[in-house]
């Protein structure tokens, strides 16, 4: 490959301001800084101070997403076939989910993809970085059923509203695939809650007393017990073999992503811990509260460490917290994001019947007050410092 690097940098002039083939830039550097690691500086947004680029940080996150994403297709041929009533194998199920979740992410790689060509064409610049990630989380995060069309929009509003408006990778104040989420949530309610979006029947009858109902639309009316009579106990919720939307459900897949990440040094563990924390707490203190305090509400009820492995929480925690871009950036200050995430997602979680969910909207509160926590943390950096400083001087 050497010889190709060199090819590459012997006609690099050609293709800078000024050169004869100025105008195919966006070319040159998308496969250059694909196949090579790039020898410029970044002036902004997102800077890698390692071995290694951006492009490479985001094929870590990738190769993280590949347990969960891998396990969501077969749970999604394993709930079709269940609600069904028809026995399947391991093959029948991954093929099942493949064909139903690929089609999304095509579409999804598809449309943002390609504005972020049109954009780096203008720029001249190369394809950025950022959408390598963002491609797969947003289909990962939607219902099965959500319809393509949609997906395109979403993928097309974050893009372009959430990111491209900012200045581009590294710009952005708030999360992209939880972007696609939201506005899909607000502008399309009915399509992304209910129990039909999460499990593709494919045009078959289910069987009777089947409903598709996720384990956190069942505890909002029944509480803890009416969950595990369902069948969503805390191991089932554990291995994911719930309802739920495509690479969400399964908290065991999601832990050996959380494991890649940490090890390559990708993620900040402070941030996965702290909002483990912040949720387990907020957890225990509605259980202790619930039955005394508010007897009616059979969802504070629910056991803390049960509350973990449901919905979005462990998904959000590990591959959209830990965005590198809308984080706090001080080390004491990813302790604080991280635990006011977990604790505003149950928060909300419990407290809002007619939105059991709650890491969607805590990550991005917490995206927009993260410089402020980054801010208060700097501030009381200095004031100790010169607190040091006039005890010396003394």
């Amino acid at each position: 490959m050497k010889f190709l690097e060199n090819f590459f940098q012997k006609h690099r002039q050609d293709f800078e301001e000024g050169g004869k083939n100025y105008k195919w830039r966006t070319f040159y550097e998308t496969f250059f800084t694909f196949a090579f690691t790039p020898d410029i500086t970044t002036q902004k947004g997102s800077h890698i101070r390692d071995s290694i680029d951006l492009k490479r940080t985001m094929f870590f996150v990738v190769i993280a997403l590949i347990p969960a994403t891998l396990f969501g297709m077969w749970n999604l041929g394993f709930q079709h076939y269940m609600a069904i009533g028809q026995e399947s194998g391991l093959w029948e199920n991954f093929w099942f989910g493949l064909l139903q979740s690929l089609p999304m992410i095509l579409v999804s790689y598809g449309v943002g993809l390609g504005i972020e060509f049109i954009f780096a064409l203008k720029h001249h610049d190369g394809l950025q970085e950022g959408f390598l990630v963002s491609g797969l989380l947003i289909p990962l995060i939607m219902p099965v059923n959500t319809p393509l069309w949609m997906v395109a929009v979403a993928t097309a509003f974050a893009v372009v509203i959430g990111k491209e408006v900012f200045g581009g990778t590294g710009m952005n104040i708030v999360n992209i695939a939880i972007t696609a989420r939201a506005f899909l949530f607000f502008a399309y309610p009915t399509q992304m809650s209910g129990n039909k979006v999460w499990i593709d029947l494919a045009g078959e009858a289910p069987v009777d007393g089947f409903t598709g109902a996720t384990a956190l639309g069942i505890a909002v009316e029944g509480g803890s017990e009416a969950i595990n009579n369902a069948g969503m106990t805390l191991m089932n919720s554990f291995w994911g073999v719930i309802p739920g939307s495509i690479g969400e459900t399964s908290t065991a897949a999601i832990l050996i992503g959380a494991l890649i990440l940490i090890y390559t040094g990708i993620a900040s563990w402070k941030i996965i811990v702290s909002g483990i924390a912040g949720g387990a707490l907020m957890g225990m203190l509605f259980n202790w509260l619930g039955p005394q305090f508010f007897p009616d509400n059979l969802y504070l009820q629910v056991g803390w460490l049960h509350h973990l492995v449901l919905g979005g929480f462990m998904f959000g925690i590990v591959f959209m917290a830990t965005d590198p871009v809308t984080a706090a950036q001080t080390e004491k200050g990813k302790w604080i994001y991280g635990f006011l995430i977990g604790l505003l997602a149950i928060l909300i979680r419990t407290v809002n019947p007619a939105y059991p969910e709650g890491m969607m909207m805590a990550i991005l509160f917490m995206n927009i007050m993260a410089p402020l926590v980054d801010h208060y943390v700097v501030q009381g950096n200095v004031k100790k410092r010169m607190k040091r400083l006039k005890a010396v001087k003394a």
